[in-house]
């Protein structure tokens, strides 16, 4: 039997309630904007009128910098719509990074990807010290797809990049080309194919997690098994299916400084045995 393809990836659908939910995630970023937190807003890193990042700083010391790159099929949000997710990684003492993008159709894929490499790099000159990369949905395809063998970044900025964590990512871009969403991604055979993590190889040293609600849709959850297995042996992988969260719900967990995707992204990494000889 023939598969919807648009089905398998509607989420909205099989989430009661979620007509209502952007107007909230809107409302809550503003809040957060008024909140007093020390943010700067539409930092320039490139040409386009999207090619904007935010900027939340913490209150003390900066441990790093945390990058954070939205969902949305590639084709809808922005930036703004998302800034209160920056506060459990602002309240453990990092710089929050928050890059919009181009959308598709007016941008392929493989320009987002290249977009996103260069937000990365801006922010980098912003922030000292370690990188730690996060995205949602279509953001989850971007942060996997700057820690690839064939990375956007350039080499500095890749070696700061500590650990990345897909958040209900879409790694295999090939069966998107089945959905009505494709008559504006424009994704052809070849583009699929190298855009696509699951794909391609990661770069060497890279630690990728991939993070998904357990109540999710079935392709969203392969997906994040799909990527957590094939670059098993080649990264430092693990894969989390967080119990009792769907699509939408599982990004409150970047507000709290101690949920559990917070203290997967943000915890010190493990320094090996033969360092610390």
């Amino acid at each position: 039997m023939m598969r919807d393809w648009d089905d398998e990836f509607a989420n909205s659908a099989y989430i009661p309630g979620s007509e209502k939910l952007p107007s909230l995630w809107a409302a809550q970023a503003a809040a957060y904007r008024r909140s007093g937190v020390r943010i700067e807003t539409d930092i320039p890193y490139g040409p386009e009128p999207r090619q904007k990042l935010d900027l939340i700083r913490p209150d003390g010391p900066c441990r790093g910098l945390l990058v954070f790159v939205h969902g949305g099929f590639w084709l809808e949000c922005g930036k703004s719509d998302w800034t209160d997710l920056a506060e459990g990684a602002r309240a453990n003492g990092w710089a929050v990074a928050l890059p919009g993008y181009t959308l598709a159709p007016e941008a392929r894929i493989s320009a987002i990807t290249r977009q996103i490499g260069a937000a990365i790099g801006k922010a980098a000159t912003l922030v000292d010290g370690p990188i730690r990369l996060a995205g949602h949905s279509a953001g989850g395809h971007l942060v996997t797809r700057m820690i690839c063998h064939d990375s956007p970044l350039a080499p500095e900025v890749l070696a700061r990049v500590e650990k990345t964590v897909s958040i209900s990512g879409v790694h295999d871009l090939r069966l998107l080309r089945r959905t009505k969403m494709n008559d504006a991604l424009r994704l052809d055979e070849a583009e699929a194919a190298v855009e696509s993590p699951a794909l391609r190889l990661p770069a060497p040293g890279m630690r990728l997690t991939c993070w998904v609600g357990a109540g999710e849709r079935p392709e969203f959850l392969r997906q994040s098994r799909l990527m957590a297995m094939i670059w098993d042996g080649f990264a430092q992988t693990a894969l989390v299916e967080e119990p009792g969260q769907d699509h939408y719900s599982i990004l409150k967990g970047l507000t709290r400084p101690d949920s559990p995707l917070a203290t997967e992204l943000l915890a010190p990494i493990p320094t090996p045995a033969r360092d610390r000889a």
